[in-house]
């Protein structure tokens, strides 16, 4: 219970740590906030040239389909990036100002979150014009994404706290995310995955999210709940685990940063 009394406590600094980490994320850019529509936007018109022009994907209303697949596995995969350096990028402060250290991965994970909400409008846009239009099983969206960002937390806390103690793991997160980019269907359909590898489909909890969006936006059903329980439970245990060695990690960060 000591982390919900110490965010309670806190919580003034954790909304000002978001707030600044969301405005300063294209601070003194030109285009500010717009890049979070740009960024996007490029990577979809690429993906849909290469793999649905070229390589023929063959997914109908592909434009939609790559956007529920790859905006979420951006708000992954940057949250994931992120809080393996946050610890070392706060270092100055973290040997100077006492204050609850799970703030700064929490933080991490809640301001990408929040990049998340504001480039889903390229989804919404997307799925308008396509046609698709509005529909009531967009009700779920606020469930897959509490579903990814529980999963985040159980991450940011193992990731932050080991890479203070082995800064090698920074290295090897990267090389992990390019390898699960592939695993996850984000420019494929799972249905596509040959049989015998379909069990890397199955244990990738990013997957289920981006199938979950994917019915919610192009197939107007509900998502399959039962997968999306089950990475709640575990991500919550992991939570608890995760944070039990961030507890015991974190007391030896001033003289390792």
């Amino acid at each position: 219970m000591n982390i919900f009394k110490n965010l309670y406590e806190y919580r003034e600094l954790l909304k000002t740590s978001v707030k600044k980490d969301v405005r300063g994320k294209y601070k003194n850019s030109f285009l500010g906030v717009l890049w979070s529509f740009l960024n996007p936007l490029l990577q979809i018109a690429v993906y849909a040239f290469v793999f649905d022009k070229i390589l023929g994907a063959g997914e109908p209303n592909y434009a939609v389909f790559i956007c529920c697949g790859l905006i979420p596995w951006t708000f992954f995969s940057a949250a994931v990036n992120r809080c393996a350096y946050t610890m070392i990028e706060n270092g100055g402060i973290i040997k100077k100002v006492f204050f609850p250290r799970e703030i700064l991965p929490i933080s991490v994970v809640t301001a990408e979150a929040v990049n998340f909400v504001i480039s889903s409008v390229i989804i919404v846009c997307f799925v308008l014009l396509n046609g698709l239009g509005f529909y009531w099983t967009w009700i779920f969206y606020p469930i897959l994404l509490m579903v990814l960002y529980f999963f985040l937390i159980a991450i940011s806390f193992f990731v932050s706290s080991i890479t203070v103690y082995f800064r090698d793991l920074q290295h090897f997160i990267g090389v992990v995310l390019q390898l699960l980019f592939y695993a996850t269907p984000i420019a494929y359909a799972s249905s596509r995955v040959p049989s015998q590898f379909s069990w890397v489909v199955k244990l990738n909890p990013v997957a289920y999210v981006i199938e979950g969006f994917r019915s919610i936006f192009i197939f107007h059903s509900i998502p399959d709940l039962l997968p999306l329980i089950i990475i709640v439970g575990i991500s919550l245990f992991f939570c608890f685990i995760g944070y039990l060695v961030f507890s015991k990690l974190q007391k030896g960060f001033a003289e390792e940063l």
